[in-house]
């Protein structure tokens, strides 16, 4: 990659995911610009931008992850200063986009909470963002400015078949009807077959399956979500799929939000391996010998780069799953 190409580029980042933020400037092989976040003693947020961002094309990587309501605060309080510092465009990376889960209205008197977090984002600066896998596609029409949102699908599939998960012996398992078009997806492209769990949420972070739909029997389950929370979901989804006759079962999901004791619920089930992406960082006590986490530096670099050249998104995807297919 030429450095010309990258002319006037700068990555930035909060205290969400610092980690992320240096392997993909590692993967553009450009220098993070230099940014302070902290905090006043009465706990305010306070930031710095130590180098010149006139006229620059901005990206900043701040996941909206725990503690979301800080994460989102620093975000906010970022795209404001780079926005005072005259940045010709500014693009939140959010790889993981908090209150996603707050989309519509099931109650009277109820918030839409992810309309309101992309109004403050677009009202704090933000001219696009860049996400992955959010929980609701329809998200992206609550920003009135451009939304990539990045599948994760073809990282999670290619470490699939480098486990030798697939085809007559594999069924992909979608937790919910509300995955059942990803969880195809993926069983097409594994050569698998497809279960269904039905369930309903008594109440919040409360899970009561109702039925599985599919033949199970002597087969390894996948279960693919795009997120973990606290764990019970699917620790009773791989419970209904082993009562069916699954053999082994596997879990795969973009978002490690693991909340509560949700690490040490999955480390006790009877899911072989859970696998996750590190859109969300996982701290050492968090780390369990089941959970393996997968990077998104190099898809993220690659989508930055093609946004910064004004290049097709989209077709990044289409050419995974071609050179996964070799």
């Amino acid at each position: 990659m030429e450095t010309s190409d990258l002319d006037g580029l700068r990555i930035l980042t909060g205290n969400a995911n610092p980690e992320l933020a240096r392997a993909i400037a590692d993967q553009l092989c450009v220098p993070l610009t230099a940014t302070e976040v902290g905090r006043f003693s009465d706990g305010e947020i306070w930031v710095s931008i130590a180098d010149s961002v006139r006229g620059a094309d901005v990206f900043v990587v701040q996941p909206t992850c725990p503690p979301t309501s800080e994460t989102i605060m620093e975000l906010l309080i970022i795209l404001d200063a780079l926005k005072r510092a005259s940045a010709r465009r500014i693009t939140a990376v959010v790889p993981y986009y908090g209150y996603a889960r707050q989309e519509k209205k099931v109650k009277p008197r109820e918030p839409i909470t992810a309309k309101l977090v992309a109004d403050v984002m677009t009202m704090a600066g933000a001219s696009r963002v860049l996400t992955m896998d959010l929980h609701t596609l329809s998200i992206q029409g609550f920003f009135n400015i451009p939304v990539d949102n990045l599948p994760g699908g073809p990282i999670l599939a290619r470490d699939m078949e480098a486990r030798g998960l697939g085809r007559d012996d594999t069924v992909v398992v979608s937790p919910d009807v509300g995955g059942v078009g990803t969880a195809k997806a993926l069983a097409d492209r594994l050569s698998a077959g497809l279960a269904i769990i039905a369930k309903r949420r008594p109440g919040i972070n409360q899970v009561e399956v109702l039925e599985v739909i599919g033949d199970l029997e002597g087969k390894r389950a996948i279960l693919i979500d795009d997120i973990i929370d606290t764990g019970s979901s699917l620790v009773s989804a791989a419970e209904a799929v082993a009562a069916r006759g699954a053999r082994e079962v596997y879990a795969y999901a973009t978002h490690p939000v693991f909340s509560g004791d949700a690490v040490d619920r999955l480390q006790k089930s009877l899911i072989r391996e859970v696998v996750v992406t590190d859109t969300i960082p996982l701290p050492k006590k968090k780390r369990r010998p089941k959970i393996r986490t997968l990077t998104v530096a190099p898809v993220l670099g690659e989508a930055i780069r093609r946004v910064h050249a004004h290049l097709s998104v989209s077709t990044l995807f289409d050419q995974y799953w071609k050179e996964d297919k070799k």
